[in-house]
């Protein structure tokens, strides 16, 4: 399992002031301090298409952002609960989507996946951060997976947990959660000027969101070799510091999609259907992954 590494790479630095050291009082430094952060705030919430009655567009500027500090605990937390679900799943509603969560009567199922969710919390030091799953070959539930460890990070309420459909060629993300989503992430690439928060949407699920492949799908690796899409990522990364991010793709060994995303993300996870493929198919898809971000393996069946 490889180290986790915080990348501060693109973060933005705050505007550099001239200091009459002796002129001001420390409660006039304090005061200007505060008052810089607080316009820089509001500035980047309107760059950011951010309102009070919107959450869908929250993206939390973080302390990479606003220096050592600036970011309020308090604030998060308040916007987390004011993360509500225009409507939200029943328990026979996620049952019937093989969905966990926390008061269902699998218990096996959800502790396996709160099993996992601490094994990645381990690897990565409890920070968050961007996980790519893949199937070593099609059908071994992959976008199970992903949905699933992407809900037990939501069961934590000081947490929220984001999904990204990268399954360009057969998405499938947006039908389990009875989506029907008018734009998505190729549509955001594609677009310079388009605004995140049209692509984010409430999943019926508490601090879960998701954002769907979109209405371009064409050639995806393309799309995924953009230095917008590494933008992307990293902005996500950085602006929802208590978010975990986790990006369900076509199998790795039909596509280079997984490849070309790990590349770009923290880590990388394969699904190995059970029973349906050898040991050697098994090996030779983990082996595409980047061994220094490949986290291990997960029989599905």
């Amino acid at each position: 399992m490889s180290e986790w590494k915080n990348d501060n790479a693109g973060a933005d630095a705050p505007d550099s002031r001239e200091e009459n050291v002796g002129r001001r009082s420390d409660s006039d430094s304090a005061v200007e301090e505060h008052a810089y952060f607080q316009k820089r705030k509001e500035r980047l919430k309107r760059e950011l298409g951010h309102t009070e009655a919107d959450d869908s567009r929250m993206l939390v500027p973080s302390s990479l952002e606003l220096g050592a500090g600036a970011v309020d605990r308090y604030v998060l937390s308040k916007q987390i609960v004011r993360m509500q679900e225009p409507r939200r799943l029943t328990p026979d509603d996620l049952d019937e989507r093989r969905i966990i969560y926390p008061e269902s009567s699998n218990r096996a199922l959800v502790n396996k996946f709160r099993d996992l969710r601490t094994k990645l919390l381990e690897v990565s030091g409890g920070n968050n951060f961007t996980l790519v799953v893949s199937g070593a070959a099609e059908g071994a539930g992959s976008s199970f997976v992903a949905l699933n460890l992407a809900a037990a990070f939501a069961f934590d309420q000081a947490k929220t947990a984001l999904i990204i459909d990268c399954n360009l060629r057969e998405p499938s993300l947006h039908t389990v959660l009875d989506v029907m989503p008018d734009t998505g992430l190729t549509d955001f690439l594609d677009d310079p000027d388009y605004d995140i928060g049209r692509i984010l949407y409430p999943t019926g699920i508490p601090r879960l969101r998701l954002i769907p492949a979109g209405s371009r799908r064409e050639t995806p690796a393309e799309f995924f070799t953009s230095f917008r899409m590494k933008q992307f990522l990293q902005a996500i990364r950085r602006r929802y510091p208590d978010r975990f991010i986790v990006l369900d793709t076509a199998p790795i060994s039909e596509s280079p999609d997984a490849r070309i995303l790990t590349e770009l993300c923290d880590y990388g996870m394969l699904v190995v259907p059970h029973g349906r493929i050898t040991p050697a198919t098994a090996e030779q898809a983990a082996t595409a992954f980047n061994p220094e971000k490949f986290v291990g393996a997960i029989i599905n069946g």
